[in-house]
């Protein structure tokens, strides 16, 4: 492989954008994720940023050992800076073609790193509608990372654990965007309002 499948590039810029806009006043307000306001899910973003960026380096370690609900994640002050940095890290760290080859780990989980690829953008998509929705702000990820989500959860969506994962499916109309139909496919209703 001489060219990575995806670019993370554009995806992560646009919840780097995303996080920028977060007014500081909402950093509390509830998000689709019932156990998580809008800091914690700001938290999940990094953390996994930080994950998936060492699994793509094949650094393993606590980083890459630790499971995402072993705790609820939160931010600290200089998340600001923190946030685009790391996310710049983890589009960077996916653009060597070895990233995407042979075994890595996230998440406490040994996986192939193409997999482990697929989870991460998906991550990325999701939580980042997750993070619009909770403030009121207008979301358009990168085509390609949402082409990429949707096609990671559609091919989950027969196996019989996914719901420990994503949770039920919420059916959508055929005709829906293909933004609602992945929210929907990752266990929420895409007409979700605070």
């Amino acid at each position: 492989m001489t060219v990575p499948p995806l670019d993370f590039g554009p995806q992560t810029l646009v919840i780097a954008r995303l996080a920028e806009a977060v007014p500081d006043d909402r950093l509390g307000n509830a998000t689709p994720c019932p156990e998580h306001t809008v800091r914690n899910m700001l938290g999940h973003l990094l953390g996994l940023s930080v994950a998936f960026r060492d699994a793509a380096r094949k650094d393993l370690g606590p980083t890459t050992d630790t499971p995402p609900t072993d705790s609820v994640p939160d931010i600290g002050p200089g998340w600001r800076e923190q946030l685009p940095k790391t996310l710049d890290e983890l589009a960077e760290a996916w653009r060597d073609p070895a990233a995407w080859t042979g075994m890595t780990r996230a998440g406490g989980v040994d996986l192939p790193a193409e997999i482990a690829a697929a989870v991460a953008i998906d991550e990325l998509v999701i939580h980042g509608w997750d993070l619009a929705r909770a403030v009121g702000l207008p979301y358009d990820p990168d085509p390609a990372a949402l082409q990429a989500s949707y096609d990671f959860l559609r091919a989950s969506a027969e196996d019989p654990s996914r719901d420990a994962i994503f949770g039920p499916i919420v059916p959508v109309p055929q005709d829906a965007s293909l933004l609602d139909r992945a929210v929907g496919l990752s266990g929420r209703d895409p007409g979700w309002t605070p």
